[in-house]
């Protein structure tokens, strides 16, 4: 998730557990002796590069809970550098990291569309053997499967989201989730007619604006322009083609709290909170930081009117950040182990509920919170689509791109123009 966020790297030391004999828990170099009950204990440092910031407390809690169970049970002194930068930043610093043999040895990535590239590139173990893998719901594996059939990565968020409301304001109101753009612009007037603000903006951050697009693209794909994915990987389609975005982005813009290119996430989820917007294009993975502002507030989640067809209107379905372990880590057994623990059979539990992510293994047994609730509703209704695969770099060129044409910089042709250039650049390299 630029110009406006200068993304200094967030490097904390999570937690460095010295035993016995004078060994450095920062020394990467290991003992031969690191079996449970006895001997000179094993040192490792293990690299983590999570772009999860506003996680970091319960990062810091789970890893330092993962290395006392190492320590207990393997005789391993593990000491963690984590690397928290912002979505922003994440993808063109771990692409350079990798690409100069510089990989963390656990790193998060976009299941659906990093996976694919990462993989052929060489830069994901293989994962297929261990076991987590059997715990994993029958429909969120498939999103950490390539081609040929091996698991690479373990999903952390799985994802049903569109746009979240206020149900109180809209309770208050008399008003439901609309289903087509005039509806929408029915419910703006309302909301304004009685003097609330219809929407939080928050553009600060480029991977927000560019959310507009895969729920455009994801509607419009599903209901009339089915083959758009594989025409753009010929380099046979264009973005003309999703032009209609610019409907709802605009309606959005509109009628929305000002100075948005100077509100990140954080801010945004405050205001939502704090009932200064009736709705917010964004997702339930701000959940957690939305209820730390306001622990009663009543939200929900409903898919985003793209045009007047109410069979586009449509809730997505995604897996997005998953850790995966990389191909030329040096510490495989101690991060191996670590990705096994983020599905520990009891802690597992407390660490996603903490997050208030999805339940998406069978070790899971947390109830399912409200908003996923409703979201499942629509999406049991036959309302929903898979996220469609773009390319990480388009999504990058299309929050950039949004960002200048919500400040008046440049045009809507401009934009679409940016994003055929980007997924052309994205097939020569891919090819």
């Amino acid at each position: 998730m630029k110009k406006m966020i200068k993304g200094l790297l967030v490097t904390v030391l999570a937690t460095t557990l010295l035993a016995g004999c004078g060994n450095n828990a920062n020394n990467a170099e290991s003992t031969n002796e690191g079996a449970s009950g006895g001997g000179e204990a094993k040192s490792v440092k293990l690299k983590m590069f999570i772009a999860q910031p506003r996680f970091k407390e319960h990062y810091d809690k789970y890893i330092a809970d993962f290395v006392a169970k190492e320590k207990a049970e393997k005789n391993i002194d593990v000491s963690v550098q984590l690397e928290m930068p912002t979505a922003d930043n994440a993808a063109q610093i771990l692409k350079t990291r990798l690409a100069s043999n510089d990989a963390p040895d656990i790193f998060a990535l976009h299941a659906i569309n990093e996976i694919p590239s990462y993989y052929k590139a060489g830069y994901l173990e293989d994962l297929s053997d261990q076991p987590f893998v059997g715990k994993l719901l029958d429909s969120v594996k498939p999103s950490v499967t390539t081609t040929d059939g091996k698991v690479v990565a373990l999903p952390l968020e799985t994802l049903s989201w569109g746009y979240l409301y206020n149900k109180k304001i809209f309770t208050e109101l008399g008003l439901t989730p609309p289903t087509t753009l005039t509806e929408m612009k029915a419910v703006v007037e309302k909301l304004k007619s009685n003097n609330v603000t219809p929407f939080v903006l928050s553009y600060k951050e480029a991977w927000i604006p560019q959310l507009v697009l895969p729920l455009a693209a994801g509607a419009i794909i599903n209901t009339k322009d089915k083959d758009f994915i594989e025409r753009m990987n010929k380099d046979e389609g264009s973005f003309t083609e999703m032009k209609e975005m610019f409907d709802i982005f605009d309606l959005i813009n509109a009628n929305g709290t000002e100075k948005a290119t100077e509100v990140g996430g954080d801010d945004g989820a405050a205001a939502f909170a704090a009932g200064k917007g009736a709705m917010w294009l964004q997702g339930p993975w701000y959940a957690e930081t939305i209820l730390k502002s306001n622990p009663d507030l009543d939200f929900g989640v409903a898919p985003l009117p793209i045009n007047d067809d109410p069979n586009a209107t449509l809730i997505n379905l995604s897996a997005s950040t998953s850790l995966a372990v990389s191909k030329t880590t040096k510490n495989k057994e101690v991060a191996l182990d670590f990705m096994n623990y983020v599905l520990d059979d009891t802690a597992s539990n407390g660490f996603f509920q903490a997050l208030k992510f999805n339940p998406l293994a069978s070790v899971h047994t947390y109830e399912s919170y409200p908003w996923v609730n409703d979201a499942t509703a629509y999406v049991k209704e036959g309302k929903s689509y898979q996220d469609p695969a773009i390319p990480q770099a388009v999504k990058d060129e299309v929050g950039k791109g949004l960002q200048a044409y919500y400040a008046g910089q440049i045009s809507q042709d401009d934009v679409l123009k940016a994003l055929d250039k980007a997924w052309k650049s994205y097939n020569k390299v891919n090819k």
